[in-house]
């Protein structure tokens, strides 16, 4: 029996050790896997502004964590700190929501369909935030639309930044090499820096237009039809639907 995906290469750009289970389903399905992550989370080498910035924490009616890795280089010090019991706890989405869950958060508020700042905002408790204080743990810079939406709606918003996102490749060259030999047969990228990271990387090149681009979100999708690429969109965050979107178009 030929497997779905023999003969075909996708190329993941997560951080390696954020892609172990979609390699592995890729690989399952007789495919093989291109490890070229464009994001690598480092933590920072001094904490003491985001602790400043946290202190204290009972002065904060949300705190609200952007991603995982918020949670994972952010909740340690909440945890030292101590929170509140009246501090409520929100999440981009599920798997942010599962990481709290791991120090203990067992009610955070998450959207129900879209995982991103817009599907946060559209939820009735951040509706009308006159006299509320929020914290938004998250990593050096990145989208200021929540900050910004919820201090149009009457909040007060403090960024805690527990860690920064850089890109550990310099150039793009295996990615054009394996295009160019005709064996890269797509390219799953899952966060919109780590496109704009592929596109300061490819630019224009033709291999990266012709090369189909799988995405897990409908933001990403919209900012890789603007450069141009030809992209598949998931819908929705996960492995699994990642993977059923692999083997409907690879």
């Amino acid at each position: 029996m030929t497997l779905p995906l023999a003969g075909r290469q996708i190329a993941i750009t997560r951080p390696a050790e954020q892609a172990t289970q979609l390699t592995a389903a890729i690989t399952a399905a007789g495919g093989q896997v291109l490890s070229f992550p464009l994001l690598q989370i480092a933590p920072l080498s001094d904490l003491h502004a985001f602790i400043a910035a946290i202190q204290p924490l009972n002065q904060f009616d949300w705190a609200i964590f952007i991603s995982s890795n918020a949670v994972q280089h952010g909740m340690p010090s909440l945890q030292q700190l101590g929170w509140p019991a009246s501090l409520r706890f929100a999440a981009i989405g599920p798997s942010t929501a599962a990481s709290l869950k791991v120090f203990g958060v067992t009610q955070v508020l998450t959207p129900d369909m879209r995982f991103d700042s817009e599907a946060l905002l559209a939820l009735p408790a951040f509706a009308d935030m006159h006299g509320q204080r929020v914290l938004i743990v998250r990593g050096v810079g990145g989208r200021e639309v929540l900050a910004d939406t919820l201090r149009q709606r009457g909040a007060t918003v403090v960024f805690g930044e527990c860690y920064r996102r850089i890109n550990p490749q310099a150039h793009a060259l295996p990615l054009a090499q394996a295009a160019l030999h005709g064996q890269l047969h797509g390219i799953v990228v899952t966060s919109s820096e780590a496109l704009r990271f592929l596109l300061t990387l490819a630019g224009d090149a033709d291999w990266l237009r012709e090369t189909p681009l799988f995405v897990n979100h409908a933001r990403i999708a919209e900012q890789a039809h603007a450069a141009g690429l030809n992209v598949f969109c998931a819908g929705q965050s996960g492995d699994e639907a990642m993977m059923q979107l692999l083997l409907a178009h690879v």
